[in-house]
């Protein structure tokens, strides 16, 4: 008898605790969003919900627009994936970190660097806080450092498939072997078919696990590789935007005449395509296809992920996010690169979607990607991390908060700035010489109003948005790829740093 009480009180036991986790299972479903959090590469503000410059074909961009709230005037911490995708995932500014350039994930945080040393990166602080936590792909500046993530799919390594040799640029142009490097910048049709392409092998990672059960809450990051060079997507993606549709960006052959000297070493670019040879040699229209094939690709991956997200059991109570890492200029400043504080380098989408945030709604205020950060902590119903720079843009998306004084603040290089505010933008050198320019009569950036004593008013309310923190170059950030910022750190840091190697520029 005694031996059929054990048993039974053994089953009840058992039942119990499998009632009680499927129930705490619909409870975190019920309390918690999951959190979906999608990096795009290099992707510009071309897309339809924004500009739709050049006919662009997004629809499932739109598909995810109409779903939430789009900020059109987003703007990253830095033009360049390695310091912006640092700069996002620890909370704070690259001019407070002093991770100006490429950092291996896992020396991000360190201790060494007295602001990172015991950060918790954002998807640290949902694991820390009930979440299971998975990522793919391009989330950091190679993927993620170690533990990150509970269950990690890696990235594939570099950013192809690569055909056996390229289809038009050599890589060097006029630059120097040895000082410039060499890029990943092509374009071409390539491969056969998208299921070649490592997005595609990401996106198949994250379906199969919507279609899983959690007992927890879930955060979950996929970075897509494309849009960024080499520009090869199957044919199928060039055949959406012929030739003879396609239009190029505005472009003034001598727009960098009014620029200061450390603008145009930021500028100076030999390894890349310029504008004028893209015009000589009729390869411009040609890029720009290229550019927008790569997009409908992503647009096309990003629609398996909404698919497999609508019909799985998270439909309801998970909040999306999606932003790119910096801009990408087409031609416009003389070049085909980010690598700049100027408008089209420094701006990029930036949505989300989720419960309790208006649908289909557009946002016009600047925002900064840091932002991302802490609302999605808001919007999870987490403590605020105090470590944070960035301020939640939840109350702006529900009640229209703070749009007036919004403003985006960039840093490429230690005390190299823009700030953007609603219908203007201001640069400072680290020499201190300036740019300003007013986008109501001038959109394109072409004429530096800087010493027009009309916008003197202007640009000190500007000035006084900049950083009061200037960090020197943390010693494991390195930017070998130009030679500036090769300069810039040696000259500005101690002798005791460590040399500078090279790491892998992203390019």
């Amino acid at each position: 008898m005694k031996k059929i009480t054990l048993l039974f009180a053994v089953i009840t036991v058992f039942v119990s605790s499998c009632k009680t986790k499927e129930e705490q299972k619909l409870l975190n479903q019920a309390t918690k969003p999951n959190v979906l959090f999608i990096a795009v590469d290099d992707l510009n503000n071309w897309i339809t919900p924004i500009d739709g410059f050049s006919k662009a074909k997004t629809p499932n961009f739109d598909r995810l627009a109409a779903m939430g709230v789009t900020f059109t005037n987003a703007h990253v911490q830095a033009p360049l994936c390695g310091p912006s995708r640092a700069s996002v995932m620890s909370g704070l500014r690259p001019s407070t970190t002093g991770i100006y350039g490429m950092t291996p994930d896992n020396k991000i945080r360190r201790e060494g660097n007295l602001a990172t040393k015991d950060i918790t990166f954002l998807p640290e602080y949902f694991k820390n806080n009930g979440y299971h936590t998975m990522g793919i792909g391009k989330l950091f500046h190679i993927h993620a450092p170690d533990s990150v993530f509970n269950e990690s799919g890696g990235r594939v390594k570099g950013f192809g498939p690569y055909p056996d040799k390229r289809f038009v640029w050599d890589g060097f142009g006029k630059g120097i072997k040895g000082t410039h490097g060499r890029t990943s910048t092509d374009w071409g049709a390539f491969p056969e078919n998208d299921t070649l392409m490592p997005d595609h092998q990401s996106v198949n990672w994250v379906v199969e696990r919507l279609n899983k059960e959690y007992d927890k809450p879930f955060f979950m990051g996929l970075g897509f590789l494309r849009v960024h060079v080499p520009l090869y997507v199957p044919q199928k993606w060039f055949d959406m935007h012929p030739l003879e549709g396609i239009d190029t960006p505005p472009y003034l052959p001598d727009d960098l005449k009014d620029i200061p000297p450390v603008g145009l070493q930021i500028n100076d670019l030999p390894m890349m395509p310029s504008t004028e040879w893209a015009k000589e040699s009729g390869e411009w229209k040609k890029i720009v296809q290229a550019y927008l094939a790569c997009m409908s690709y992503v647009d096309y991956e990003l629609g398996r992920v909404l698919d497999a997200l609508e019909t799985s059991d998270y439909a309801d109570n998970t909040v999306i996010v999606l932003w790119s890492d910096h801009g990408y200029r087409l031609g416009e400043k003389g070049t085909f690169a980010k690598h700049a504080l100027w408008e089209t380098a420094t701006k990029a989408p930036l949505m989300f979607a989720g419960p309790n945030l208006p649908k289909g709604k557009k946002i016009d205020a600047p925002a900064e990607m840091l932002s991302i950060y802490p609302t999605l902590l808001e919007l999870s119903g987490l403590n605020a991390y105090d470590r944070n720079e960035g301020k939640s843009l939840v109350s702006m998306m529900n009640n229209n908060e703070a749009v007036k004084d919004a403003y985006a603040l960039t840093t490429y290089g230690m005390n190299n700035h823009a700030v953007k505010v609603k219908g203007y933008r201001y640069i400072q050198y680290e020499d201190g010489t300036e740019e300003f320019y007013d986008h109501s009569s001038d959109p394109n950036e072409w004429t530096n109003e800087a010493n027009n004593r009309e916008y003197k008013a202007q640009i000190e309310k500007m000035k006084a948005l900049l950083p009061k923190e200037n960090s020197k170059w943390d010693s494991a950030s390195n930017y070998t790829f130009q030679p500036y910022f090769v300069e810039q750190k040696a000259r500005v840091n101690d002798s005791s740093d460590e040399p500078i190697k090279v790491i892998g520029a992203d390019r």
